[in-house]
């Protein structure tokens, strides 16, 4: 099993920076994929990025160049450095960790971007 705790959501401004951490516990050896989604209301929930153990990323392409998608291997943590922030990115995002075959979520955190 592993456990995800996200933080750093909240408000922020059109133009401006946010960062979601997620922190792994558990067994959060040989994981293989991490990641972030997110899900606007009415919307589906939809990839924004993903990093693997390789380090190779991907992003939607709603973020590239803004976000950066990155980890800390000692720390068993997952990062999303959210720059330019625009309205539409307003959702509740989502960490995401690929594990032997197996997937985890983590409860979710908001981000509200006003314009």
């Amino acid at each position: 099993q592993v456990q995800l705790v996200e933080s750093g959501g909240g408000l922020g401004q059109a133009g401006g920076s946010l960062r979601l951490s997620c922190a792994a516990s558990g067994s959060a050896s040989s994981i293989n994929v991490m990641g972030w989604y997110r899900q606007a209301p009415g919307k589906q929930r939809e990839l924004v990025a993903l990093i693997r153990s390789s380090d190779r990323t991907n992003y939607a392409d709603s973020v590239k160049g803004r976000f950066i998608i990155s980890r800390d291997n000692a720390k068993n943590t997952l990062y999303l450095q959210m720059n330019s922030l625009k309205p539409e990115d307003t959702a509740v995002y989502y960490c995401y960790v690929e594990r032997i075959g197996r997937a985890y979520w983590g409860q979710g955190t908001q981000v509200t971007v006003s314009s």
